[in-house]
């Protein structure tokens, strides 16, 4: 019995997908990929200069909104690159979404790591952010009634060193015995750091972001080795913040800050107690009136680390920016997704390798 589906079951199976609320459908109906383009076509062009290959011979490359959404989709379910590669090949949903059918040619996990590296080289999420902010700005999303500032530690494989390993490591150096192994020092994150947090210790990394009150937009984000302390970062991530009201929300790692916001700025930051000063009740109920806004941008860190589960699985500080800034963006037209109304935009069909 022949088990291939029809084209008409294909889209009778597509409809009943719609129907069912396909999330990734939605999603490619509000974002206008074609906005993209400009970083696009200079992440490619930097790729070939890398490459040193102008030839066209061989098979054509994939487009680079095909890729792009490949991307999104590795970040939006954090995936490996070989999971990449096999979930397009076995899921309709993600097929439709990257404009792939039955028998068209899938993107391999060497591709999809090849366009990795070529975003990290190129600061193609940074690029990405600051150009979906500016979309946002033109959609009515500016943003207003103040911003927050909140980190959170990204956990990434923990390495089994010794002291003496962690000491050179802190100074700057590698260890000479990993320098004789090229094959272990390969394996070696030296750019991720230790940290104790209510008494758990945690390696890795760390995101620091600055969210709008009204839309929990990410506005800015940082990246920073997980040993760096919150306040470390305020004043850089509060500089060019465009939003309406210049009142900056942050919980009591931000007090006596050396990275000090601008005189400009109204704080609103929750009060610690101490041993031997505990906080008043009064203290208490303001902290409580604080938290209450403050809370809003868990709700972003519980999309990017609940739903989208957030972990670096690859080695050293570019790499780790790269997938936590192209978790940022995928966060950033989520949330737009949920927000947007009006119309559907008509879905564009994305080309086959082009």
């Amino acid at each position: 019995m022949d088990n291939q589906l029809s084209f008409f079951d294909l889209t009778d199976r597509y409809s009943q997908l719609s129907k069912k609320g396909d999330p990734l459908e939605r999603l490619d109906e509000v974002i206008d990929w074609k906005e993209f383009d400009d970083i696009l076509a200079y992440v490619k062009k930097k790729g070939r200069e890398a490459r040193e290959c102008h030839s066209n011979a061989g098979r054509k490359s994939f487009g680079s909104r095909t890729m792009l959404k490949v991307l999104v989709l590795k970040h939006l379910y954090n995936l490996s690159f070989e999971q990449v590669e096999y979930q397009l090949k076995d899921r309709l949903s993600f097929m439709r979404f990257v404009g792939v059918g039955l028998n068209g040619i899938v993107p391999d996990e060497n591709t999809v790591r090849n366009y990795f590296e070529q975003y990290k080289e190129t600061g193609a999420w940074d690029k990405l952010i600051r150009t979906f902010d500016k979309i946002l700005e033109k959609a009515g999303y500016k943003a207003q009634e103040g911003s927050i500032v909140d980190a959170s530690i990204v956990e990434a494989p923990r390495q089994r060193n010794t002291p003496e390993e962690n000491r050179t490591i802190k100074e700057g150096n590698i260890p000479e015995e990993w320098e004789k192994v090229p094959n272990k020092l390969r394996q070696k994150d030296t750019d991720a750091r230790w940290v104790q947090k209510r008494g758990q210790n945690y390696f890795g990394y760390k995101l620091h972001t600055l969210v709008d009150v009204k839309h929990k937009f990410v506005r800015k984000a940082m990246v920073t080795d997980a040993s760096v302390h919150d306040s470390n970062v305020y004043g850089k991530l509060t500089k060019g913040d465009k939003n309406d009201v210049k009142r900056v929300h942050a919980d009591s790692g931000y007090l006596n800050s050396k990275d000090a916001l601008p005189q400009t700025y109204e704080e609103v930051v929750c009060e610690k107690g101490y041993r031997n000063h505990p906080l008043t009740d009064e203290q208490k109920r303001n902290n409580r009136k604080k938290s209450h806004i403050r809370a809003r941008v868990e709700h972003v860190y519980g999309f990017i680390f609940g739903s989208m589960g957030l972990f670096i699985r690859t080695i050293g500080m570019a790499r780790a920016k790269a997938t936590i800034m192209g978790s940022v963006f995928v966060y950033n037209i989520s949330r737009f997704a949920t927000l947007v109304k009006g119309p559907k935009r008509p879905r564009e069909k994305c080309a086959q390798p082009a």
